[in-house]
Parts: structure tokens; C-alpha cells; sequence
């Protein structure tokens, strides 16, 4: 699997796949965490327990190597949390390459935990976002997501934390 790519692309863009990770995405989750967040980065240990988790799934979207590398690339993933004795999911996490930010990838990344969410019995979704991601609140607002709480100081950095909800 290989790292996101460096650099920008524009209109025209392959359209991505989105599947389960796998062990073998692992280098490539790791680099797009480092590329997509620059705090509360989720460490290769956490990365590797999510994928092998049966309570967890780790969706990656995958685009085709635009050089004929055979090896897809990695532009975006997302984590979804289940407590077996729940019907509510938690998206821990949404991460887009840097370059395939604003062409909607978020969105896919979010219908696609949806579905699993639901496909794994779960009936409301929850998630929560930093506060200064206008593009998140905007997205999870958009698509019917209520703001319910707030998090103070959730954030490595002392940022608070907006806690949404959605019936799936």
C-alpha cells in the first residue's frame, strides 16, 4: 500500500474505493494519519489493534496509482467503534489526504461508516469534533447530525471537542 500522495491533484481525479484495511495497509494508515492530523495522531499500535479489533472497523479509500503502479494509494480511511452491547456506533476518527480535501471524500468516508454501523445492528451514530473544524461541523451538520454536547479541553492541545449524534 502506498503513503498518500504528496502531490496536488485536481479535477479529474481517480474516484476512490472504499474497503475494510487490512495488516497490509497499516505503513500506508500510519503515514496518512501523520499527513492528515498534526495532533492527537493515533499511534501504529493503536492503528494495528483497530484493524484487528472485532469491535472496530477500519475503512481505507483507495485510489489507482496514477504512474501504473499496481499498488493503490491510500487517500483517506475512517474508524468505527461498537461496544457489543450497544446499538450506538462512534466514528473515532475521519482522516482525507491533504490533497483530496474539499472533493468529497469526507462525505464517502462517512456514508461508508454509516452503512457498516447499521450493517452491524447499530442504530445512531456518534462522533466528536474540534471545535475550529468549520469543514467537520459543516459535513456532520449537513448530512443531519445534532450537536448534543461539549467536550472542554478534550483535544491535546486544550481544544474543546463537539459531540454530535444521528440516527442511522
Amino acid at each position: 500500500m502506498s503513503a498518500p500522495l504528496r502531490n496536488p491533484v485536481g479535477d479529474g481525479c481517480p474516484e476512490p474505493r472504499i474497503r475494510t484495511a487490512t495488516l497490509a495497509d497499516l505503513d500506508a494508515l500510519v503515514a496518512l494519519e501523520h499527513a492528515a492530523f498534526a495532533t492527537d495522531r493515533a499511534e501504529r499500535r493503536a492503528i494495528r489493534h483497530a484493524i484487528l479489533s472485532p469491535t472496530m472497523d477500519v475503512l481505507a479509500a483507495l485510489i489507482d496509482a496514477p504512474d501504473g503502479d499496481p499498488t493503490p494509494v491510500l487517500v483517506g480511511a475512517a474508524v468505527l467503534e461498537r461496544r457489543r452491547s450497544s446499538r450506538i456506533a462512534r466514528l473515532a476518527s475521519i482522516a482525507v489526504a491533504p490533497n483530496r480535501g474539499g472533493l468529497g471524500l469526507g462525505g464517502r468516508l462517512l456514508d461508508a461508516a454509516e452503512a457498516r454501523a447499521r450493517a452491524q445492528g447499530c442504530d445512531r451514530l456518534r462522533l466528536e469534533v474540534r471545535a475550529d473544524n468549520g469543514a467537520g461541523i459543516r459535513l456532520y451538520q449537513r448530512r443531519g447530525y445534532t450537536r448534543f454536547a461539549v467536550r472542554p479541553d478534550y483535544y491535546e492541545d486544550g481544544m474543546e471537542a463537539w459531540r454530535y449524534e444521528r440516527a442511522l
